[in-house]
């Protein structure tokens, strides 16, 4: 089923709702609640034509877009399954999908027996660079909202997240910069060896 627009702004009127029956004082955090569910929706959709056009689901474009990110394009299932905050079962899942579709390899972990690592492949390489680039150009570059208000949509949504532990906030921003560094400090990175400090 396509994308239809709805015939009132669902978010208004649930908001209504709470304050007339429900609770005056949760009201606007319904009110979020349903404004970013109702926005998730609407993007999912649009995120969802493109990755359609490429032969994929959202999810399998996600671990190929992280293992595209690595320098040396590849990661632990763990990892994919911890940072991605999906089932190790369904990371198994994933992978076999994209094992079989030729986008990705399972390989040996150069230095833990019980580890597998996920790599690309140079046909997985070329499909989540055409998704990238149709994704920038039919979805993110043309999202209806300016710069700032971008970076004020981003850094209000980062506050809820870190005030309501959705991440450590006492090291991201260190575990951040170090991203796709040699030594491995990165997220990424963290799948395979690293030196000791």
């Amino acid at each position: 089923m396509g994308f239809v627009p709805a015939p009132y702004d669902v978010v208004e009127a649930s908001q209504r709702a709470w304050l007339e029956r429900w609770d005056p004082a949760a009201a606007s955090g319904n009110a979020v609640f349903t404004a970013i569910l109702r926005s998730h929706q609407m993007l999912v959709h649009q995120v969802g034509e493109v990755m359609k056009a490429h032969g994929l689901t959202f999810a399998r474009y996600e671990v190929l877009a992280w293992l595209a990110a690595e320098p040396r394009s590849a990661l632990t299932l763990s990892w994919i399954s911890k940072v991605l905050r999906i089932p190790p079962a369904t990371v198994t899942n994933l992978v076999d999908a994209l094992v079989e579709a030729g986008l990705v390899r399972r390989v040996p972990h150069p230095s833990d027996a019980r580890a597998t690592l996920a790599e690309l492949t140079a046909h997985g390489e070329r499909v989540v660079h055409d998704a990238t680039v149709e994704l920038n150009d039919a979805v993110y570059r043309p999202l209806q909202l300016s710069e700032g208000e971008r970076a004020e949509l981003i850094g209000l949504l980062h506050d809820l997240r870190a005030r309501s532990g959705e991440f450590d906030t006492t090291r991201s921003r260190d575990r951040i910069a170090k991203l796709g560094q040699a030594d491995g400090g990165g997220a990424p990175s963290a799948g395979l060896p690293q030196r000791s400090r």
